[in-house]
């Protein structure tokens, strides 16, 4: 009996007994990145075959620029240089599209990957925010994309209009245009999460974030107006206003925290009170931390 409860409180040979703080050494933190990394590069190689299946869709969804520009008697064909620029066109666009497709997959690793040390306050943070961060980012790539429809029109207006006269446009380089503004919209998007997560961690206070509007409103209105260049003003002051308002719709979230959670700061203290660290109330009667 004694051998067998012996046996049974010795932990296996070569496995460390886990922390019961959840602490983890610096070669598990690694294993576990490593593993994190494996399942996401796996969920984009899947869904990148998922986006060569579907390749003839996106192709014919990403020509709707080029199609409103002739319907407009603009002249521009989209141009395939090389014998096998057609399959690195395909190879590239099933790889955007099973990177975007991955981003709440990779997402949710990343939270895997630094939930153990947060605290149970912080966990709950972190939860809202992948949980409105996702639907955030995927409504910036469909702007993005929107985008990039106005964007290709008016670009294509400065080319004269002439029967001689046909402008050839590389599909790869297109194509790297159309990701990054869906990617830079998505990110634009998903900002404000970000400070209501700053917020919410104690890092950043909503009076100070909304010290600064007037430069937000005016980075707004400058990103828009070089990512979606139309000529009408309504659309302009549409997007802006779209982003502005996430802006203040995360100041507004900031503000209400701060005020249901004061924090009192260091600064606005005595010379002869003590600070909340410091502070006798969170030391026991022999001097030691709580």
């Amino acid at each position: 009996m004694a051998s067998d409860t012996q046996a049974q409180g010795t932990p296996k040979k070569g496995r460390r007994p886990k922390d019961p703080e959840g602490r983890m050494s610096l070669g598990e933190h690694l294993i576990e990145l490593r593993n994190r990394l494996v399942i996401s590069a796996i969920t984009i190689v899947l869904l990148s075959i998922v986006g060569w299946l579907i390749y003839p869709w996106v192709f014919d969804a990403l020509q709707r620029p080029f199609t409103q520009a002739a319907s407009q008697g603009m002249q521009a064909d989209l141009n395939f240089q090389g014998v096998g620029t057609g399959l690195n066109v395909r190879l590239q666009m099933s790889a955007y599209v099973g990177i975007i497709l991955s981003s709440p997959m990779l997402m949710l690793q990343i939270w895997l990957f630094v939930m153990p040390g947060l605290h149970k306050n912080e966990r709950k943070y972190a939860i809202g925010f992948f949980g409105s961060a996702i639907p955030l980012f995927f409504l910036g790539c469909v702007a993005g994309y929107w985008a990039v429809n106005q964007l290709v029109p008016v670009m294509l207006s400065f080319t004269p209009v002439s029967d001689t006269v046909t402008q050839y446009i590389k599909y790869d380089e297109y194509l790297a245009l159309l990701v990054k503004t869906m990617l830079a919209f998505g990110i634009a998007f998903v900002m404000p999460v970000v400070l209501v997560l700053l917020n919410f961690l104690g890092i950043l206070r909503g009076k100070t974030m909304l010290r600064a509007w007037r430069w937000v409103i005016f980075v707004c209105f400058a990103f828009t107006a070089v990512m979606v260049p139309t000529p009408e003003p309504i659309t302009l002051i549409g997007m802006s206003l779209a982003i502005s308002s996430l802006f203040f719709a995360a100041v507004g979230i900031a503000l209400l925290h701060d005020r249901r959670h004061p924090r009192v700061e260091d600064e606005e203290l005595d010379d002869e009170t003590a600070s909340r660290i410091d502070g006798p109330s969170d030391l026991d009667d022999d001097g030691e931390g709580r």
